[in-house]
């Protein structure tokens, strides 16, 4: 069990399930190709429409017309059908106009309705000598026939989905020999009808020929390809337009030749059609040609154009919509059949058929099975922009060369199978990436989650290599928060330590969210302090933007806490106590990055910009407001915040001193009357303190103290006025720049 275990490990490591799984796909995919699944199919197919509307058949020659029985002759000659007397007319002036064969793209499957004999048993007051002469006379039917023996003409049959009458054997088929098909078996996959509809016997017998005019479409109702031998109520039956071929060619009997796939083509004497397996053309389409068109009114009256028709193969049939026989195909929408059958006897004789060969499926199957290797093998080991080069390339040659097969050669070769299943196979590739590297992310979470920041920890799940001692100079915004008098309120709690713990829990979840919000990063808990900064991990370009906002967010929270915490004080019975918190800000170069041991370490910062953070934030219960912020910070933030200059120290422990201003509100409060008023009385307190006028300062603090908002200032106030009183007593040194020295931290 060990042994198999370590051999599973080792083939793990070197070759990898997610090769192997691509293995089994590629050959799944070949399978599904073999088998010619549906919707492998169906891509391919259309990719072959495509190719014909950008690229159809351009006519070099035509030669074959169409005798349109359109609008207008049903307008002239009324609906259809017509006496079969006037289609006797109508191909006795096609073969004395010189046409080479002629079709008929209908089948005259019941005897004439305006036969004489039915004229006269149908017609009343007829007196029985009129009704003597009229079943004397020809049929129609015979009319017709006389006319199809004078010429070389073929009739259409149809086939059914069910059998409507017994087949008379007595009438003529169309011998079918094969060969490459094994004595004795059973022929090829051709398309199948239960029944057939033939012509009346007395057409039949005189005519030259006999084809099935049915056109069969795909499972999505487009022709693409024609079926040329059909099997119809047990008898081998060639389509329309071969036998009009093979009567043409003066052959007597029509070959099909196989290969091992199925049929390969038809011969005839004088050329050979290819097909597919199942004995289909592709059809080669042209766009539709209206040249081609002769209105059988022309043909009837005897305006027909002759060049249109002589040495011509005609097929007679209809454009008309309301004879219901328009069919669509991959360069028209609305194209009638009897054109399709003009558009496969023209690619058939100028030997421009489209084709796809037995060997396609090889070179198919060859093509995906080296290209899935070669994915399989080296995808893993490239880069995303050369995997993407890469594809690319590949996607390029494979259209290439199926573009090139049906420009030049006009052969039929699928792209779109090894393009899917190399894609797959990729995806496949890429999909057992993501869940490995998911893997290896939740084992680092669970190991290191315990003992290090939620941010730390993501990065280290995305970048493992990572986990090294070290850190990084860069500007960052420092916050340090602390609550002011917790020392009493935590007395308050000394038989209730459950009670302590919810509280802290309930004013650090608000402040927290409020700082992650505003993407701060929590350095630390220090009891009741946090410690946070912006601009690391992450860049931040406005980091000091989004420090200012979470402190004043944090006021705004305690103070709706506060709010809560008095109304359950109140229900309660007990004394309350309010939370309140001051706020240390500060932004300067700092070294951000893991610090510790080898064996623990935590993302933090280090620097002096973050001591001073930390000393303007002891500093707010001094000058009574809430947040402090060094000038890096302030003047960064002063369009957007309401900014009040407070003092100009020296912190314990630095050489230089630093201006300091409190945050007082945002844009709102800043452009509020009341705020503007404060703020000039301070800027000239500020310069006459500066400037050693005592009394000026001390009148401009006088002043602050009668306005309606003097409580504001009040702490700031004693502090200055304290200092004046010091100094005027004991004067500074004349060196003396306005800075006042700290003498804690």
């Amino acid at each position: 069990m060990r042994r198999l275990r370590l051999i599973r490990r080792r083939f793990g490591r070197r070759f990898g399930y997610a090769r192997l799984i691509c293995v089994a796909l590629l050959l799944g995919l070949a399978a599904l190709r073999v088998t010619d699944f549906e919707p492998i199919q169906e891509l391919r197919v259309r990719t072959f429409d495509f190719y014909q509307r950008f690229d159809p058949r351009v006519k070099t020659a035509r030669p074959v017309t169409i005798i349109d029985i359109d609008e207008a002759s049903l307008k002239k000659f009324g609906q259809w059908p017509w006496p079969r007397t006037q289609l006797a007319d109508m191909v006795i002036n096609l073969a004395n106009l010189g046409a080479v064969a002629i079709a008929f793209d209908v089948v005259f499957s019941e005897p004439d309705r305006l036969n004489p004999d039915v004229a006269a048993n149908s017609m009343r007051y007829l007196d029985e000598l009129t009704r003597s002469r009229l079943r004397q006379l020809p049929s129609n039917d015979q009319t017709l026939a006389d006319a199809i023996r004078r010429a070389r003409v073929v009739l259409g049959e149809t086939g059914l989905d069910k059998v409507v009458s017994e087949i008379d054997e007595d009438l003529p088929f169309t011998g079918f020999a094969t060969r490459g098909l094994e004595a004795g078996a059973a022929d090829p996959r051709f398309y199948e009808f239960p029944g057939l509809l033939r012509n009346v016997p007395v057409l039949e017998k005189v005519s030259a020929g006999r084809g099935l005019i049915t056109i069969v479409p795909e499972r999505d109702g487009i022709i693409r390809r024609v079926p040329m031998m059909m099997q119809a109520q047990g008898h081998m039956m060639p389509s329309l337009t071969l036998e009009m071929l093979r009567v043409v060619s003066g052959t007597s009997t029509i070959l099909a030749r196989y290969d091992k796939n199925g049929v390969k083509s038809f011969v005839l004497r004088g050329f050979e059609i290819p097909t597919d397996e199942v004995g289909k053309l592709w059809v080669h389409f042209a766009a539709q040609d209206p040249s081609i068109y002769v209105s059988a009114t022309s043909v009837l009256d005897g305006t027909a154009p002759v060049e249109k028709i002589r040495g011509k193969l005609v097929l007679i049939g209809t454009s008309a919509a309301a004879l219901n026989d328009i069919k669509t195909t991959p360069v028209d929408p609305h194209m009638p059949g009897v054109e399709i059958h003009a558009q496969v006897l023209e690619a058939a004789l100028i030997h421009a058929v489209l084709s796809q060969p037995n060997y396609a499926l090889g070179l198919e199957l060859l093509a995906a099975l080296a290209l899935g290797i070669l994915v399989i093998i080296f995808a893993p080991n490239l880069g995303p922009v050369t995997l993407v080069i890469v594809g690319a390339l590949f996607a390029t040659v494979l259209f290439g060369t199926s573009w090139y097969y049906y420009r030049e050669q006009r052969l039929l070769i699928d792209f779109t199978y090894p393009l899917l299943s190399t894609t797959a196979i990729y995806l496949t590739l890429i999909f057992a990436s993501f869940v490995r590297e998911q893997a290896q992310r939740k084992q680092v979470r669970l190991q290191f989650a315990q003992y290090m920041s939620p941010v730390l920890v993501e990065q280290l799940a995305h970048s493992p290599e990572r986990l090294v001692l070290g850190g990084e100079e860069r500007e960052l915004t420092i916050m340090f928060s602390d609550v002011r008098g917790f020392t009493t309120i935590s007395e308050s709690y000394k038989s209730d330590p459950q009670g302590l713990t919810a509280l802290m829990n309930r004013f650090l979840t608000p402040l927290t969210n409020a700082i992650l919000a505003r993407k701060g990063y929590i350095d630390k808990y220090m009891g009741d302090a946090i410690m946070a900064f912006w601009n690391a991990p992450l860049d931040d370009k406005e980091h000091q933007i989004n420090a200012c906002n979470a402190a004043l967010d944090m006021l705004e929270k305690i103070d709706e806490l506060n709010t809560v915490r008095k109304s359950e004080a109140d229900g309660g019975g007990h004394a309350y106590i309010p939370i309140n918190v001051g706020v240390g800000l500060n932004t300067g170069v700092a070294v951000v990055g893991n610090m510790g041991s080898d064996l623990k370490f935590n993302y933090s910062v280090l620097g002096d910009s973050v001591n001073l953070a930390s000393r303007l934030e002891g500093q707010s219960k001094e000058y009574g407001f809430p947040i402090i912020a060094g000038s890096k910070t302030a003047l960064a933030a002063k369009d957007k915040f309401a900014i009040l200059e407070l003092d100009f120290i020296m912190v314990k422990g630095k050489k230089e001193p630093e201006v300091i201003y409190a945050i007082a509100g945002r844009e709102d409060v800043a452009q509020s009357g009341r705020f503007q008023r404060l703020r000039n009385l301070t800027i000239e307190m500020l310069a006459c303190y500066r400037s050693r006028d005592w009394e000026g300062a001390l009148a401009a603090i006088e002043r602050g103290r009668q306005t309606d908002d003097a409580h504001s200032l009040e702490l700031l106030y004693d502090l200055y006025e304290a200092r004046i009183l010091d100094y005027q007593k004991n004067p500074p040194p004349d060196d003396w720049n306005g800075a006042f020295a700290l003498l804690t931290k």
